[in-house]
């Protein structure tokens, strides 16, 4: 046997997105469904004489009988057309037959006999599944180059949206947006004399109920017990910034002496934790309105979750050789005018750099299902400690250590923003501001902050 070929490895791989093994040929249709969700999701092969655990049978019948069966079976059973490539190949003397298909043209495909809406296959893992009406639509949109967020968003009224979230985050950039600048990025749309606002602009402003990230800091490595959790909605740029908060909360500060200077780091990059929320925020699926993106902090890793997998069928090997596909084009156009993303395809490449420059593991990025997975992995030393475990320890040493976690969040955000107001912060930790000023009272009573000026002054942290 050539251990060396390329087939001979690809099938050592396992089934996968793009590659399923038979032992012998399927029923027509299980054949077909198979074939159809290759070409609706990323194109892929069939191997007809391996079994599932990866042994080479062969096929026992005549071989050209046996391709002849395949094309008519498939010109039968699928619209539109399917063009496979069906060929032979030997392995340890024994023959394959290998029938490819790249990813359709003309999506979607379904199987004749059903129709499109109970025909339509895709491929998730290494299993065939029917296509939620979801997905057929998405398919379509592909089709003819669009993406969901172009389109309008006909429940609601530009008259009655605030955009002014929107407008402050150019304004900060020293950029205008305007109604020219607001067509250019598709972020609105006039038909017959009216306009109206895409989806794109929906999704920005957070006004649809499943945009929102679920941030969770759970106790030890699995999910059994929570020790914190936070959801965050409202604009896009709102729920980076929380969110960027929330982790710093629950990572661990390095402390080195360069020099004659102590600098603290986090234990891993913030900008490649930016680069990751930010990928999630762009490429996720907003066309299904049932799931959001999902940040899990565990003791040994951080892990950034985003509904749809990868986007336009793309591999995982081709997403990490640096191959762009965009799933949300206004999404991409404003968060690159902004200055989020810098080169189009860089996004995974950059988090590798970072993490590479900071000294820290690379992080592992997975396709699981229909999610995109990034998993950050964690200092686990016993020396390290958390942000929020590290203020603690400092106040411990002066008074006791009755610093709690709400007043660690309070000290953190006054740490980064000391302008910050009490409205700000009750927002910021969604708690009342009464909770705030509770707060607020108990760590000026024990000497930890203390207000300077007035109402246009500012919070100075004493520790």
């Amino acid at each position: 046997m050539n251990f060396n070929s390329a087939l001979w490895q690809e099938i050592q791989q396992g089934e996968s997105k793009t590659l399923e093994f038979k032992q012998q040929l399927p029923k027509g249709e299980q054949l077909v469904k198979t074939l159809i969700a290759f070409a609706n999701t990323s194109g892929g092969k069939l191997i007809v004489g391996v079994a599932d655990d990866r042994q080479i049978t062969g096929i026992q019948t005549d071989e050209f009988e046996l391709m002849d069966q395949i094309a008519s079976i498939v010109h039968e059973n699928c619209l539109p057309t399917l063009l496979p490539s069906i060929y032979l190949e030997t392995l340890n003397n024994k023959t394959l037959v290998i029938v490819q298909v790249h990813r359709g043209s003309q999506l979607p495909c379904y199987l004749k006999s059903k129709g499109r809406e109970q025909g339509t296959y895709v491929r998730i893992g290494a299993s065939n599944r029917p296509a939620s009406l979801d997905m057929i639509h998405e398919l379509e949109r592909q089709r003819l180059n669009q993406s969901f967020d172009e389109q309008i968003a006909w429940d609601f009224k530009l008259t009655e949206i605030d955009i002014t979230p929107l407008e402050k985050a150019f304004q900060q950039r020293g950029k205008e947006l305007n109604e020219q600048r607001l067509h250019n990025l598709k972020l609105i749309k006039t038909e017959h004399g009216i306009t109206h606002p895409t989806h794109g602009l929906i999704i920005l402003l957070g006004l649809y109920e499943h945009v929102e990230i679920k941030c969770s800091r759970f106790k030890g490595t699995d999910m059994t017990v929570f020790l914190d959790k936070k959801e965050y909605t409202g604009n896009l740029f709102y729920q980076l910034e929380q969110t960027e908060l929330f982790i710093k909360n629950h990572l661990h500060l390095k402390a080195e002496i360069l020099g004659l200077q102590r600098t603290e780091t986090y234990e891993i990059p913030m900008a490649a934790i930016r680069e990751a929320l930010v990928n999630a925020l762009v490429h996720r699926d907003y066309s299904n309105f049932g799931r959001d993106i999902k940040v899990g902090i565990y003791d040994d890793a951080l892990n950034i979750v985003s509904p749809g997998g990868l986007p336009h069928g793309i591999t995982l090997n081709e997403a990490l050789q640096g191959r762009s596909e965009i799933r949300n084009k206004v999404l991409a156009r404003v968060f690159k005018a902004l200055g989020y993303i810098e080169q189009w395809g860089s996004g995974i490449a950059r988090i590798q750099q970072l993490c590479q420059a900071a000294d820290c593991q690379l992080p592992v990025f997975k396709e699981t299902g229909d999610f995109f997975d990034i998993e950050f992995i964690r200092d686990v030393q016993p020396s390290a400690v958390s942000e929020g475990d590290q203020t603690g320890g400092q106040i411990g040493g002066q008074i006791g250590g009755q610093i709690t976690e709400s007043q660690r969040s309070v000290l953190l955000l006054i740490q980064n923003k000391p302008q910050i107001s009490r409205q700000e912060l009750a927002k910021a930790l969604q708690i009342n501001p009464s909770a705030v000023q509770k707060h607020i009272e108990n760590l000026k009573a024990q000497g930890v902050i203390e207000r300077i000026g007035g109402t246009r002054g500012y919070w100075q942290v004493k520790i």
